[in-house]
């Protein structure tokens, strides 16, 4: 990166200082050009004062011989005199544009090149009283030939101006680069980085990025610890409980008891696995939810009496209340949402405990709301209960079934579908969860 950083740089700095040679040399061409007019139509001006022709003849032997070329013409263009050719030999010249031009407006000028001499001559023509003309003219470099004789000089003075910017470029990549090389340094200690200020949101997303990069790494890792424990705890009762049938050493009622307990592990196994891809997938996408205008109320209702065998087997009742809510979300998803609430009020209440569903609209909300009269979450874990493998209780969670992954499997549901979430528990008392949508129109 600082390589190219630094040839980009070398290289505008190069096209800069070669486009502003030709430009100046441009703008002091269009000067001299100036100049050379501005000097002959003096000349021209001060040669009319002459009037005569006897007094033009006598200012070609002054300081301006051999120098400027004085042409004078009859009204018409012929050529009455030429100070360095002979005038009979000559054209006429009534279509030169500076003799038209004197012509019509009293004075005309005009620049010709010669390709063969690389040399530009500048004319300047004035009209005299009697209607004749008055041209002065003077060969000069012409701008090719001026960047020739100064291309030695525009060489070395370019050559200087690039080692600076060698230098210049060198010096201003490594100033550029050193915050950038310092927080790659110490991006895990923290250390400040303050070089420039318009680098300091850069700085600071990339150290944001990076500590939630850890922090992600810290929770997988976290994760596939936990995962790797819930995996074992079940597979090992499986194991212990085969291999004491393999051997004989279990018969008779035995044999069922065991049976009973591979059957409720690898279950429990199946549930956990279950569990655990479907957090992996919530995880990984990033796809826009296939959503849908859906009745929430009706959801929850279709929940509820699908859970009526596992409430009966809990001793715990289930109500249903509310009306109807129309919020737009993932079919799936919802009934996941209702289905990990409504279980996890039955698996953790009392016996003859209640579970109360109701689903509401308020204003340009839906609430649902899932009541329990279970055990209650004591205030220093009710932060954590929605993280993954997190237990309050880990055995009772054990003893109803529970992979630790069911309120995290919540959180995520939420989070996508940008609803609210609040819960309020009391130990002892229960605990009530609300999830707030936004309506459908």
């Amino acid at each position: 990166m600082k390589k190219k950083i630094n040839a980009r740089m070398v290289l505008v700095a190069v096209l800069g200082i070669v486009a502003t040679m030709v430009l100046l040399t441009a703008v002091f061409y269009e000067v001299f050009k100036k100049q050379m007019v501005d000097d002959l139509r003096i000349y021209a001006l001060l040669l009319r004062g002459g009037a005569d022709r006897e007094q033009l003849l006598q200012a070609d032997g002054d300081i301006l011989a051999g120098k400027v070329r004085i042409t004078y013409l009859d009204a018409w263009g012929e050529v009455l005199y030429d100070n360095q050719a002979d005038s009979t030999d000559m054209e006429n010249h009534s279509q030169r544009p500076e003799v038209q031009a004197a012509m019509e407006t009293g004075e005309g000028q005009a620049v010709r090149r010669s390709a063969t001499l690389d040399k530009s001559t500048f004319y300047y023509a004035v009209k005299l009283e009697d209607g004749s003309i008055l041209r002065v003219s003077v060969e000069a470099e012409s701008l090719y030939s001026i960047l020739g004789s100064a291309m030695p000089s525009l060489i070395w003075i370019c050559a200087v101006l690039v080692l600076l910017s060698l230098l210049l470029a060198h010096y201003l990549t490594r100033s550029l680069m050193e915050p950038i090389e310092k927080l790659a340094e110490h991006l895990d200690d923290g250390t400040e980085i303050t070089h420039y200020e318009e680098l300091e949101p850069f700085i600071r997303t990339i150290q944001k990025q990076h500590q939630d990069i850890m922090e992600n790494a810290k929770l997988r890792q976290e994760f596939t610890a936990n995962v790797t424990h819930e995996l074992k705890t079940p597979l090992t009762s499986i194991s212990g409980y085969a291999e004491l049938i393999e051997t004989g050493m279990a018969s008779g009622d035995d044999i069922v008891r065991f049976s009973r307990g591979i059957h409720q592990n690898a279950q429990r196994l199946l549930t956990l696995i279950n569990d655990i891809i479907r957090l992996s997938e919530l995880d990984d996408s990033q796809e826009e939810l296939a959503t849908e205008r859906l009745n929430l109320y009706e959801l929850a209702a279709t929940c509820v009496e699908m859970l009526g065998v596992s409430a009966e087997k809990h001793q715990v009742s289930l109500q249903m209340e509310g009306s109807a809510g129309y919020v737009m979300g993932d079919r799936i998803m919802l009934e996941e949402l209702l289905y990990n609430l409504c279980d996890n009020a039955i698996r953790y209440n009392n016996e003859n405990g209640l579970v109360q569903v109701q689903v509401r609209q308020e204003g340009k909300k839906v609430v649902l709301m899932v009541r329990d009269t279970g055990i209650g979450i004591p205030k220093e874990h009710q932060d954590r209960i929605f993280e993954r493998f997190y237990r309050v209780d880990k055995s009772r969670s054990k003893s109803t079934g529970g992979t630790g992954l069911g309120l995290a499997i919540v959180k995520h549901i939420i989070a996508r579908h940008h609803a609210e979430l609040k819960m309020e528990s009391q130990p002892g008392e229960g605990t009530t969860i609300w999830v707030t949508f936004a309506a459908a129109e």
